[in-house]
């Protein structure tokens, strides 16, 4: 059974480049092993990311995520059975939301940056597929 979960999370380190590409490297090594895709966006020290795959898996990785030590304030957003993925192209796609036209984030939120702790789940699903649709995510799978 496949499933989509979204959470959000406080970086308890300042994100900085070197941060977030090993972030980024290990995810992509370890997620395709799992059966995991999935996309991580990421501005100031805000998380937000989903995961896709089979239930077990995702609830692993999550479990582990909750318990990592490098977060805080880890909050489950949205999480659903899925009969296909959304982001099936991409072991870890990587958005970085500073680099983002404002207007995309304010049609989904009450301010132009990014803070999926004030605003749904849905909204916040809602946004990440208008980023697909727009190429605003690198890091596709080959």
């Amino acid at each position: 059974m496949l499933v989509r979960l979204l959470y959000a999370s406080r970086s308890n380190q300042t994100l900085k480049p070197e941060v977030i590409d090993a972030i980024l490297a290990k995810s992509r090594e370890y997620n395709p092993a799992k059966g995991i895709t999935g996309i991580l966006c990421f501005s100031g020290d805000i998380f937000m990311q989903v995961l896709e795959g089979g239930r077990d898996a995702v609830s692993e990785l999550y479990a582990q995520i909750c318990s990592d030590a490098r977060h805080r304030g880890v909050t489950l957003l949205h999480y659903e059975e899925i009969a296909e993925r959304e982001f099936a192209g991409w072991t870890m796609g990587q958005v970085n939301m500073e680099k983002i036209n404002p207007c995309i984030l304010l049609k989904y939120s009450e301010t132009s940056g990014l803070n999926p702790f004030n605003c749904s789940g849905a909204a916040s699903m809602a946004l990440l597929k208008e980023l697909i649709a727009t190429a605003s995510i690198v890091g596709r799978a080959q």
